[in-house]
């Protein structure tokens, strides 16, 4: 028998009493609600609101403080609950701050409880009304304390987990980036190098008043994933709505790169369900003579830590920095025969493909240790 099984025949021989929230928690306010304008990115105080992980801008005004205490908070169109037990400003409104009503209860408790619930949705409504009239179990004070005990231990276990999984990524990363870069590395002490300029063959722009009737996929610096390098989303676009930067026609086999704000790493190598469809004049256009070079070798130069430096010291700017198409094009690249080429790419590819899987599998594990957390939850507050 656990200890919670021995806890419950001692304290609750006629069972477990289930209470509305607002039986167990009441709300309070704050001395005055902080508008926007008045966030700072850094201070002594942190202000609450409903943004990410509630906590996301800083006062340093204490008068503007709820007195030191342990809360729930609850957010009204969020439906997120979370536990706080240091001063702080309220933010926006919709944030509902409550507190426990006697000294029988124990507030992480009553914050784990209330986290379990599964409060529906009534849209972008003010949801307090209905959460407050939910039951929760309130059991006798002596097993409250023996569950929050047991759930903050796990809480801190998934953190360890989580943290671990983190540092995993990270080191097989860089493992990754090591190798690939010793890979080329290799290659520069082996082969002549030349410009990009001279492996490219000449780009197209579109004339939009020869294309009239047609529609095109659009790939923005945004459409391009920094992880995986390749088109997430794009929009439809015509000659009717085609913004200014739409102007660049990309065929299969092109290799892209943002020069603006370069260092966030967007290239990608363009699929044949983007042939000929239209590409910001935020990126540079490699069209790669396939004579002289295999696409996913350019792409992998694009990749190499060498080019980072290059790129840093290069682009100009300070607000919104960016390297002209001359200057990327002027980068010069090891370039052996093509078998050889072609031998790097396959080794690389799998590489990537590693250092990837690695990457989408972390979410996943994170997700599943989430679900076997809250099912340990739901099965402690289950009486």
């Amino acid at each position: 028998m656990s200890k919670i099984d021995e806890l419950i025949k001692e304290y609750c021989k006629d069972g477990v009493e289930y209470k509305r929230i607002d039986e167990s928690l009441k709300t309070v306010s704050a001395p005055i609600k902080l508008k926007k304008q008045m966030y700072l990115e850094t201070g002594e105080f942190p202000i609450i609101d409903q943004g990410q992980e509630y906590i996301t801008a800083f006062t340093d005004n204490s008068d503007f403080l709820v007195e030191q205490n342990e809360y729930v908070i609850f957010g009204e169109h969020t439906r997120t609950v979370k536990y706080v037990d240091f001063r702080f400003a309220q933010g926006a409104d919709g944030l509902k701050i409550l507190i426990k009503r006697n000294n029988l209860d124990n507030t992480k408790y009553l914050y784990y409880a209330f986290k379990n619930l599964n409060i529906p949705s009534r849209g972008y409504n003010r949801h307090w009304t209905l959460a407050k009239k939910l039951f929760i179990p309130v059991p006798p004070l002596e097993i409250q304390e023996e569950i929050v005990r047991i759930l903050d231990n796990f809480t801190e276990l998934e953190a360890e987990l989580e943290a671990e999984l983190e540092a995993e990524l990270e080191a097989r990363t860089k493992q990754y980036e090591y190798y690939r870069d010793l890979i080329l590395f290799e290659l520069d002490n082996l082969y002549p190098k030349s410009d990009i300029n001279s492996v490219c063959l000449n780009k197209s722009n579109i004339k939009w008043e020869d294309n009239q009737d047609e529609d095109f996929l659009y790939i923005d610096l945004s459409s391009v994933d920094r992880v995986t390098h390749s088109i997430s989303e794009t929009s439809i676009i015509n000659s009717q709505n085609a913004p200014s930067r739409a102007r660049q026609i990309v065929m299969e086999n092109d290799v892209i790169y943002a020069t603006t704000r370069p260092t966030l790493k967007r290239f990608c190598v363009i699929p044949k369900e983007y042939n000929n469809q239209i590409c910001s004049t935020g990126f540079t256009v490699l069209r790669v003579d396939t004579n002289k070079i295999v696409p996913r070798f350019m792409y992998y130069q694009l990749a190499n830590t060498r080019f980072d430096n290059f790129v840093e010291s290069n682009q100009k700017g300070s607000a919104y920095p960016a390297i002209s198409d001359s200057d990327v094009k002027s980068y010069k690249i090891t370039l052996p025969p093509k078998e050889i080429q072609i031998e790097v790419v396959k080794k690389l590819d799998a590489f990537t493909d590693y250092a990837l899987s690695i990457r989408e599998g972390l979410p996943a594990e994170i997700e599943a240790r989430r679900k076997q957390y809250e099912y340990y939850r739901n099965k402690l507050l289950t009486f």
